[in-house]
């Protein structure tokens, strides 16, 4: 058995922690040259993907500026909503008109006569229910569904029903001694066209008594409501349809109508929607802002020397960065060759950069340019060369797949791997040099052990001369 071990023994020295302190004092100063440059690295992704979100931002806020429908945003106003309220929607136009609501649409319902119960047997034969409008499907009746609820049930899941809907009521009778169930068939859309009759073929040879099916053809049916058609006047103009809600008599406006008051007139006020814009273009003031502090934070000196340094901004010298706030900046302060009337940039209409490049909003001056000059405003951000197209258009070639930021995105990502790939073969030489230093250390232990014991058998054997 060795008389050593690789703790030492033969020598007394703890090898084992030896090789590891020479080794880390061989591999630290490579690792650490590596992990700095990995973290420069990912301190500038961090950086990039800041910047691409905050450009992101700034470009949504944008769009909603380019196209110009924001300037063609109107809201209306109803003077009396318990009778008809009023939503303005897409090509609504600024405007007054007094409505009058002198009748609404209602859907018919219509009620069978007394039966014993939901499960009492009703009849056999066919039904036919048809609407004013042509509409029609087929019900058959069997013995299998020949009760009330089995007719509710087959009415509701006939194939081409879209116009009725079947249901069941249980009652005090009439004479006030019992429960009954009545049938009920309510028509889905309200309107004179989507009033309904039933017919059909009575099994029982009688299509006209009040026994069977014919029980429930609409001769034998009360009429609960009857169908009506919404009648408005617009202006002293008739308008009638088939339903409350109507979208189609004023241009962008959808009329809701709630209670029919002959003779009563409700002004409908349409105007622009000076609230919708100032909240766009708080919004754009505020993502311009919050770009250009995004953009100063990143590429900020800190007053250390070096990109690394402590306080740096993570883009530091970037070009791309310099790049985008530079022509975000000209674009949004330029003037607008394309705008018509007496406005023709930013400043003009309330939005102002000042010299430290932090953007503002004056909502008085906006409304005031917006009252004199709706057009001229619009133009000033969604014309040819509008600040939100040239904005949005800078933006998209920064932001799109290949763009600058991407493509800077991927270098780095590439440096990340291979300094992975770097530290990966640093460990490998490393844990090489751990063997060998082990293997020297041991077989120097081994060696001092035997020279231990052989000293000592030399002094032991001249102690006995």
């Amino acid at each position: 058995m060795s008389i050593v071990s690789s703790t030492g023994i033969g020598s007394g020295i703890d090898i084992g922690t030896l090789v590891t302190q020479l080794v880390a004092a061989e591999g630290q100063p490579a690792l650490n040259a590596i992990q700095r440059q990995q973290d420069t690295t990912n301190a500038r992704l961090s950086g990039l993907g800041t910047l691409k979100s905050a450009l992101s931002d700034f470009q949504t806020v944008v769009s909603k500026l380019k196209d110009g429908n924001l300037f063609k945003t109107h809201k209306a106003a109803s003077a009396d909503e318990s009778i008809l309220k009023v939503a303005a929607g897409a090509g609504s136009v600024a405007g007054s008109y007094a409505l009058e609501v002198t009748q609404l649409a209602k859907a018919q319902k219509s009620i069978s006569a007394e039966f014993a119960s939901s499960a009492a047997t009703v009849g056999t034969g066919s039904l036919t229910i048809a609407t004013t409008a042509g509409a029609s499907f087929n019900v058959t009746v069997a013995s299998g569904n020949n009760t009330l609820m089995g007719i509710r049930d087959a009415i509701n899941n006939a194939s081409g029903n879209t116009s009725v809907t079947a249901s069941i009521v249980n009652v005090d009778n009439s004479t006030g001694t019992g429960t009954i169930s009545k049938l009920v068939l309510t028509a889905k859309n309200s309107g004179l066209a989507n009033a309904f009759t039933v017919t059909g073929s009575d099994d029982d040879g009688n299509n006209t008594d009040t026994s069977g099916l014919s029980q429930i053809f609409s001769s034998n049916l009360s009429a609960q409501t009857t169908a009506t058609d919404a009648i408005i006047k617009v202006d002293g103009q008739t308008a009638t349809r088939s339903t409350n809600s109507i979208t189609d008599v004023i241009q962008g406006l959808t009329l809701d109508l709630k209670s029919a008051q002959v003779g009563t007139k409700v002004n409908v006020d349409v105007s622009l929607d000076n609230e919708a814009v100032n909240k766009t273009l708080t919004s754009f003031v505020t993502a311009y802002n919050k770009l250009h502090t995004t953009a100063k934070d990143l590429g900020k000196y800190g007053g250390g020397t070096g990109g690394s340094s402590s306080g740096n901004g993570a883009l530091i010298g970037d070009a791309t960065l310099r790049y985008v706030t530079s022509q975000v900046r000209q674009d949004s302060a330029n003037p607008v060759s394309s705008a018509t009337g007496n406005y023709n940039s930013l400043a003009m209409i309330g939005v102002k950069i000042d010299k430290d490049g932090v953007m503002s909003l004056d909502s008085t001056r906006l409304n005031t340019a917006l009252s004199a000059s709706l057009q001229s405003v619009s133009d000033v951000f969604s014309s040819s060369d509008g600040v939100a197209t040239r904005l949005y258009s800078k933006l998209d070639n920064v932001l799109q797949s290949g763009g600058p930021l991407d493509s800077q995105q991927t270098s780095l990502k590439k440096q990340l791997s291979t300094l992975d790939g770097r530290k990966a073969d640093v460990q490998v030489r490393l844990d090489n040099l751990q063997k060998t230093l082990q293997k020297q250390f041991t077989a120097m232990d081994v060696n001092v052990g035997k020279f231990k014991s052989t000293g000592a058998f030399l002094s032991n054997w001249i102690s006995k001369l």
